[in-house]
């Protein structure tokens, strides 16, 4: 009893600890004081000023695109890279293969900014690309970054599969592209849907990476963040947070729900095809009725 009692209480101070400090950014997003620290009193004028902050919201809408664009071609990268390390089992340099891909997450963020910055400033001066950095080079970074992670998430769902289903749809005449995309894909689409909203995150959230890559006019949300909490927190800055917070919590639930439907209905077909098929190879064949010998004529 104790020991139940001791476990809650450490999950209520855990959860305390991560979810505290988002409950107070909301709250004090709506104070009408502009000293965040001193409560004075309920009001949304703060939401309404960002309509005017053009410097902020350009930032917000600049950070919004940057990580829709990083998700979609960390997931593609990611799952290509996952698919290889899993199912393409023999071929040379396989192990360097899989460090590669898998580096950027043990990496330190400042090597990796570094390295990147120098390889940009080489390909400018070797075929004249990038001209100048900007939302294209943050844009490379943070999907070199996040690849990795959709990568370890889809080669675990991968693992876990019944190859079973896919050589079945083989067997009865399937194309291996017509596997993939009508099989597989649904198949490992929450993970695809998890590795894509970790992507869009943490592009989000980045700000060591965008530091070295950014140029003039690629000014990111974190960092306008950093450069104004320097100076002292905005209230603005609360209320663009809070903004930004109740929108990916609410993709996020709407990417686990409709993911825990369709991995439920996918598990009621297979429990239904698997139940139908044993009552098939179980019931008994009925017999063929046999012809009545018809009487020899003399």
């Amino acid at each position: 009893m104790k020991r139940f009692e001791f476990s809650k209480l450490m999950l209520v101070l855990g959860l305390s600890f991560i979810y505290l400090p988002m409950l107070i950014l909301v709250i004090y997003s709506f104070n009408a004081s502009k000293l965040v620290t001193v409560w004075g009193g309920w009001s949304v004028k703060w939401y309404v000023g960002l309509l005017d902050n053009q410097q902020l919201m350009g930032s917000v809408l600049r950070s919004l695109e940057i990580a829709c664009y990083t998700a979609v071609a960390a997931v593609a990268l990611g799952t290509l890279a996952a698919f290889v390390l899993t199912r393409v089992t023999r071929f040379k340099g396989r192990t360097l293969f899989g460090g590669l891909v898998t580096a950027p997450l043990v990496m330190p963020e400042v090597i990796t900014g570094l390295s990147l910055l120098l390889l940009f400033v080489a390909m400018a001066q070797l075929i004249g690309w990038p001209m100048e950095r900007g939302i294209a080079t943050i844009w490379i970074a943070h999907t070199t970054f996040c690849a990795a992670y959709v990568a370890v998430v889809v080669s675990a769902r991968l693992r876990e599969l019944d190859l079973s289903i896919e050589e079945a749809a083989m067997d009865l005449g399937a194309r291996p592209f017509k596997v993939f995309f009508l099989i597989t894909i649904p198949m490992i689409a929450p993970s695809l849907a998890a590795g894509g909203m970790m992507s869009f995150a943490l592009s989000l959230d980045d700000l060591v990476l965008a530091s070295f890559v950014s140029g003039p006019g690629s000014t990111t949300l974190p960092m306008e963040v950093f450069s104004a909490v320097r100076l002292g927190v905005k209230p603005e800055i609360n209320a663009v947070a809070s903004l930004i917070l109740l929108a990916v919590s609410l993709v996020t639930f709407l990417v686990w729900y409709f993911g825990r439907r369709a991995e439920e209905a996918r598990k009621r077909a297979i429990q239904e095809a698997m139940e139908f098929t044993a009552n098939e190879a179980w019931s008994p064949t009925p017999a063929r009725p046999q012809a009545k010998r018809q009487p020899a004529t003399a």
